[in-house]
């Protein structure tokens, strides 16, 4: 083809309403109805081959943990064996595509996903993740069609990046995919997260084997079948369920091994580093390991802060997907000024939000994602009933019996130290601090010193020197910083997602900085006319 193909300039998804009598609405309700009527059976992927090892685990709803969902086969050495041969196998030919071809899959990906797709992924989403329909359709449908469509954008300003060549010489960057496998290892909490963790590797030419999280499979496993409909050659994305610390250990062994994609917690991450640390004289090349973990976000308020929209940002901010978002406000810091009007507002907001089931749209939060969750929010909340100086203002209150239910919990403690102001939750609980308005210099630096995260964190104040002020002061205290608004999110285009310090390696997924980590550079010098004599002008006597 004789062509220099410009791909089609990204916007953001437009976000569905789910209004009564919605279209959209409608077909959601009938596809919620018709996945949980049934029970899927999902295989791993490898290459061109689903296979069935026997060995299945069950996928249930968390809001209803008797529902069986699914039963996911589970991938052993042999699977995992197979999957690093049959992405090798795949990268001769996909590494070699021009990118338009590339290009084309991932674009198709999300048509598919904005029309037919739609409401499978979302319902998926809901019934597996129990998120309301609001946080599948902004996970699960919008950000994920951001990212293909803008992943792709950003693919060909890297292409298009060049250096420059003088008069006689021609110069250019060739930027080659990773050589060998990229390991995608991706977390429950977004379905977005599931689809562009293997997905952005493969953009850039690299062949993946894939890990979904087990409590997050049945959505990803959509994703899987969206994207081989999407025209995706077999083998350059393998699907394998199964055992974490097995998979891991055996890819990690591999001398194919190029690279680690990951969303999830800084333990996991730091136990992988170490062990490709371990391997490291094995590999072919040195891995590229790129990864968000942790957070312990945090909202800053000043004497000067807008108290509706502080406590708006609190409600949304801390409390959408049952505080599950790696962003999640879970520490506040408020001055004694304000903090009796905001207290009063924003148990007035939590006085009206429902728990439930997602299905019912009249419910803002739905269930934790697992047991394992469960018992360990519960934890937090039963240690602060009992903690000096730590009262429960709001909620506390857990429920197991149907699913695991946990009420938005808001907790006030004296000691700035303690346990739920600095440790990662991961549940809708939010710790307030009330710090004298006069000490604001001063509790700037706790904000920043208080945690060894860096992800997200917010701001509200209507006075502009102390908005500045907090810029300055906690510059490295989050890599996603708001100004009047929540610590959540991020869009796809408009605010890149990353952090530092103990929350990951702050590579930016939704943005061109996280792309270019998949390629080698080539530099190729081409001289048209090269000299035929080793001398120069210098070396003349006269």
């Amino acid at each position: 083809m004789n062509a220099i193909p410009k791909v089609p300039a990204p916007i953001n998804e437009p976000v569905l309403g789910y209004a009564p009598g919605s279209p959209e609405r409608v077909e959601l309700k009938r596809t919620l109805k018709e996945l949980s009527s049934r029970q899927v059976e999902i295989p791993l992927i490898i290459g061109e081959r689903e296979v069935r090892t026997g060995r299945t685990v069950d996928v249930a709803m968390p809001h209803c943990h008797h529902h069986i969902l699914a039963k996911v086969q589970q991938a052993g050495p042999d699977e995992v064996r197979a999957a690093i041969a049959a992405a090798q196998a795949a990268w001769r030919e996909w590494s070699a595509w021009g990118f338009e071809r590339r290009a084309a899959v991932f674009l198709k990906a999300a048509d598919l996903l904005a029309t037919r797709y739609r409401p499978v992924v979302n319902a998926a989403t809901m019934l597996g993740q129990s998120k309301t329909v609001h946080q599948a359709e902004i996970d699960a449908a919008c950000e994920l069609i951001d990212f293909f469509r803008f992943n792709v954008h950003y693919a060909e300003r890297i292409y298009a990046e060049q250096p420059l060549s003088v008069a006689g010489v021609w110069n250019y960057l060739d930027y080659r995919p990773l050589e060998g496998f990229v390991y995608a290892i991706t977390p429950f909490n977004f379905t977005s997260i599931g689809g562009n963790l293997p997905t952005a590797p493969a953009i850039m030419g690299n062949t993946v084997v894939w890990k979904p999280a087990a409590t997050a499979v049945f959505s990803n496993y959509f994703i899987m079948r969206l994207l081989q409909e999407a025209g995706l050659p077999p083998g350059v994305i393998n699907f394998v369920s199964g055992p974490s610390a097995q998979v891991s250990e055996r890819l990690l062994a591999d001398r194919a091994f190029a690279g680690i994609h990951f969303t999830g917690s800084t333990k996991v991450f730091q136990t992988l580093w170490k062990q490709a640390a371990a391997n490291l004289t094995s590999y072919a090349a040195y891995p590229r390991l790129v990864g968000e973990t942790g957070g312990k976000d945090f909202v800053l308020a000043h004497a000067s802060a807008d108290v509706d929209a502080l406590a708006t940002g609190l409600v949304r901010g801390a409390f959408e997907y049952q505080g599950q978002k790696c962003s999640a406000a879970s520490r506040m810091y408020v001055p004694d000024a304000i903090w009796p009007q905001v207290r009063e507002r924003m148990l007035a907001m939590l006085a009206e939000v429902k728990v439930g089931d997602p299905a019912d749209f009249r419910n803002f939060m739905g269930a934790v994602i697992d047991r394992k969750a469960f018992d360990k929010i519960k934890g937090y909340i039963d240690a602060a009933r009992r903690a000096p100086g730590v009262k429960v203002l709001f909620g506390g209150g857990a429920n197991d019996s149907d699913g695991y239910f946990i009420e938005p919990t808001v907790i006030e403690t004296q000691d700035p130290a303690y346990r739920t102001l600095c440790e990662e939750i991961f549940g809708p609980v939010l710790t307030v601090y009330v710090y004298p308005a006069a000490r604001w210099s001063e509790t700037l630096r706790l904000v920043d010193e208080t945690s060894p995260y860096a992800l997200t964190g917010a701001i509200f104040a209507q006075d502009r020197r102390a908005v500045e002020e907090a810029k300055q002061a906690l510059r490295y205290a989050a890599g996603n910083f708001y100004v009047n608004d929540k610590p959540t999110g991020a869009v796809v285009g408009q605010q890149p997602f990353g952090g530092a310090r103990a929350s990951g390696t702050n590579d930016k997924a939704g943005s061109l900085l996280n792309l270019i980590r998949w390629v080698s550079p080539r530099a190729v010098k081409e001289t048209f006319v090269p000299p035929r004599s080793f001398t120069y002008p210098f070396m003349a006597e006269s």
